[in-house]
Formats: structure tokens, sequence, C-alpha cells
């Protein structure tokens, strides 16, 4: 994991505790802004900000998983900034709220969900490898 080679307290962990903080504030008000943009434009019948996010989040993982990023960079963007934009929580509750109304649609929403998630990890992961050279 990112911050598990870092020393116990002392200024290194605060700063590695301080890039976390940071980049999740960043990924969480994105992921309120996707969501709240999806259900103005698309409606509130399905969870297409969450679908939205946790694919795009995926994509990056992916780019910053090829690309090799470690340390200080990798507590900002994949523990703070991806862990705040992404969500499982929100990706639950939504697909039992769907599961009560229609169980097809939450059964759909949990492929779809999982299909984006790998197909924009490989994605992310093939662009990145490729624009670098690995």
């Amino acid at each position: 994991m990112g911050g598990a080679a870092r020393e116990e307290g002392g200024p290194e962990r605060l700063k590695g505790l301080l890039l976390v903080a940071l980049g999740g504030a960043a990924g969480s008000i994105l992921r309120y802004s996707i969501s709240a943009a999806a259900v103005a434009t698309l409606g509130a019948g399905f969870p297409w900000g969450t679908l939205a996010v946790n694919a795009a989040g995926s994509t990056a993982i992916g780019a910053l998983a090829s690309l090799g990023v470690q340390g200080d960079a990798r507590l900002l963007l994949v523990t703070g900034l991806l862990g705040g934009f992404t969500t499982f929580s929100a990706f639950s509750l939504e697909t039992m709220t769907l599961w009560q109304r229609a169980p097809w649609l939450a059964v759909l929403y949990v492929a779809a969900s999982l299909g984006a998630g790998f197909a924009g990890f490989a994605a992310g992961h093939g662009l990145a490898a490729t624009r670098s050279g690995i």
C-alpha cells in the first residue's frame, strides 16, 4: 500500500496523512459533482453518476498502476483522490435500492459496473503503458 513503508509518527507520517486528505477531499467533491450532474441531466432512475465515477476511477487506477506511481504521488492520487472519487458503499446502496424496485435492473447495474471497471482498468493500463513505453 502507498504509505506502508512510512515511519510511525513524525513529519513523514503527517505529510502522508495530509496528502491522502487533500486527494480524498478533491475526489469526493468530483464524485459529488458528477453524480449531481448525472441526476440533473439523466434523472434519478438509475445511478449513472456512480457508474461513471467508478469506471473512470478504474481507468485512472489502471493508468497509474501501469506507470508505477509510488510514494507521495501514490498517496495523493491513488489512496486519496481515487479513493475519495470511487465508491463501493454507494454502489452497494444503489444496488439494493434497484433490487427492491426492479431486480433485473440491479443485476444490469452490477454487470455494467464490473464490466466498466475491468474494461476501464485495462484501457487505462494499456494506454499508459503504450504512452510510457512500458
